[in-house]
Order: C-alpha cells, then structure tokens, then sequence
C-alpha cells in the first residue's frame, strides 16, 4: 500500500526522530540515503522500519539496497513523493530512509590494532563536523574515533550522512573527556592535541607511534585537559587571515600525514 498522507502514523513516529531528545527517549535515529543506508545494511545495524519512495530510487546503491531488504525481514513502507519529502534531509533525495536502533560501543568494546591510530574529538558541537571527520578517518585507516564530552548525539542523522555510512563501518564510541583520557593512558598511547598555540609544526611529530589525536570545537579549542606533559601539542601553520581550519580540514591534514608517516618505515628506536 502506498502511503499518501504525512499524518500516516509511522510516517509521523519517524518525523520526531528528528529531535534529538527523541532520538535519546526512543534509542532510535534516522538514517537517510543510500550509500549510508547499504553500508548499515552490509555491517548488519538491525532495521526497524525502511521507507521508500520508488520513483526516486534510481541510483545503483538504492537498487543494491532495495535488493538486500527482503533478506532482512524488516518491514519496508511506501511512500509517495510528498511524503517522503517530509523525512527526508536536504536537498539529496535518493528514496531511502529507515529507522534504526541506535548502536552502543562503549571504550570497553574497542579493539585496537598493534600500531594503532586513534581520534578523539572533544566537545564538537556540529554533527555535520562530526560526520566529515570520520569520514577522513575511514579513509585513512584509523582504528577507532571517540566522542569527549560530545555536545551532539554520535549517531545525530546529519553526522550519519556527512560521514556516508562510514560511522557503521568504523569502531567508534562516545564518553566523558576523563574517561576518555583514561582509557588513552590506558592503552599507553602518544596523545597530540592539535592547538592553535602548539609548539612543533605538526609534520615534526613522529605520529608512527601508538597515537591519539585529539581535536577540538571551533569555538572552544581544547580544555585543559589536553595541555601538560603527557599531551604532545602540535600546530597547522596558517600564512592567511584565519588563525584555524576546519576541524574536519585539520583533522584530515593529521590523520593522512600520520598515514604518509607510517607508510614510510617503521618506528625509529
């Protein structure tokens, strides 16, 4: 049956996972598109409830989507283009959005590689950061990214769909700043704070070694958490106006300079 209403019961469930209170109340969130919406369904994220608007599935990830679904069991609603219109976010309709339980990985659950590369994002607000970050990181083939006293949910729809999916394929979890600095003394590993007033250019930092790299908000920076003797702080040079990047601009310039780095050789004694 194809659903024509925006008042349809299911449809209007849906619509208030928008709010992130909702999302928390309900341990629910949206993931809308179908490149993100295949990379939950290849990591096997169990599926409440797919919505899907056919005339807008013409894309090949929607085909390949709309292929898995009936070995999945999950129930999947059709709707008509208005109405999908009204769940859907920005102006990139692909005709897929499902509601999904939202996954839980606490520090605990993290399982790191011999060498391992790890990001640590403190107190970043925006989800769309958030998303672009992670995708940088699945591309550069960190272990794990940490939320630190995040002031958005990790599973937030818009970080969803910045990351393309690849928040389901990359260990990620999220925990208060002492809890993650903890776990990283823990796990002995080197901690790079990315600072504005950082001493050592960051190409300087041997980043071969067991390492986090730890960035901050915009608006704040980093804490004091991240300062002191355990914390390695290095800088971007900036030769313009503008006195930073981007957090996900600086996070990509780290990360793949720790990966050029560690493609390099091996770690010097």
């Amino acid at each position: 049956m194809l659903i024509t209403s925006p008042h349809n019961p299911h449809v209007r469930a849906a619509a208030r996972l928008r709010d992130r209170r909702q999302r928390e109340r309900q341990g629910r969130t949206l993931i809308d598109g179908a490149r993100e919406l295949l990379r939950a369904v290849q990591a096997c994220v169990p599926l409440v409830e797919v919505f899907v608007c056919r005339p807008l599935c013409t894309g090949e990830d929607a085909q390949r989507v709309l292929a898995l679904l009936p070995g999945r069991g999950v129930k999947v609603i059709e709707l008509a283009e208005p109405v999908f219109a009204k769940l859907a976010f920005g102006d990139r309709a692909d005709g897929l959005l499902a509601v999904a339980p939202v996954p839980h990985r606490t520090l605990a659950d993290l399982q790191l590689s011999p060498q391992p590369l790890v990001a640590v994002l403190d107190g970043v607000e925006k989800p769309g950061n958030v998303g672009a970050v992670l995708r940088s990181a699945d591309g550069a083939g960190l272990d794990a990214v940490l939320l630190a006293d995040a002031r958005t949910d990790l599973y937030n729809p818009n970080a969803i769909r910045a990351s393309l999916g690849t928040i389901f394929t990359l260990p990620v979890a999220a925990a208060s700043g002492v809890e993650v600095r903890d776990w990283l003394k823990q796990q002995q590993l080197q901690i790079v704070a990315a600072r504005v007033d950082g001493a050592v250019p960051y190409t300087q930092l041997d980043f071969r070694r067991p390492t986090a790299i730890v960035l901050g908000s915009e608006a704040a920076g980093l804490g004091s958490r991240w300062s002191g003797a355990a914390v390695q702080a290095v800088c971007l040079p900036m030769l313009g106006a503008a006195d930073s990047l981007n957090v996900s601009a600086a996070a990509a310039v780290l990360f793949y300079e720790a990966r050029r780095q560690r493609s390099s050789g091996p770690v010097k004694e």
